[in-house]
């Protein structure tokens, strides 16, 4: 059983951390600990194949607190984002929607 899980781990290695970002302070030992749990509890972690939110048959509605007083994060003025920052913040919102975290909703009165 433990040859099966190295091929499907090694797989897992390669398809998931290849670009995850391990602290070089980690010994060999513990970095491999952490693969070991990370792989244990893989269905824990959002993937491309799996994404985060992606439980069938189970819908939360999340309302944003709007009443007075606003949250401070919520007081600050409007500003333009730079043209720089506007595209990583679309690239970033076009792979949240892919992943299916975000959606379009359409209410009126929003």
């Amino acid at each position: 059983m433990r040859q099966v899980n190295n091929v499907n781990e090694e797989k897992f290695v390669s398809d998931q951390f290849i670009e995850a970002k391990i602290s070089p302070e980690l010994t060999p030992e513990m970095k491999e600990e952490l693969i070991e749990i990370v792989f244990q509890y893989r269905v824990a972690f959002a993937s491309d194949n799996e994404p985060l939110g992606a439980i069938k048959g189970h819908k939360v509605g999340i309302m944003p607190n709007v009443e007075r007083p606003y949250p401070p994060l919520l007081r600050r003025q409007a500003y333009p984002a730079s043209p720089s920052a506007r595209k990583a913040l679309e690239s970033h919102i076009k792979e949240l929607m892919k992943l299916g975290v975000l959606r379009k909703v359409f209410k009126d009165g929003w």
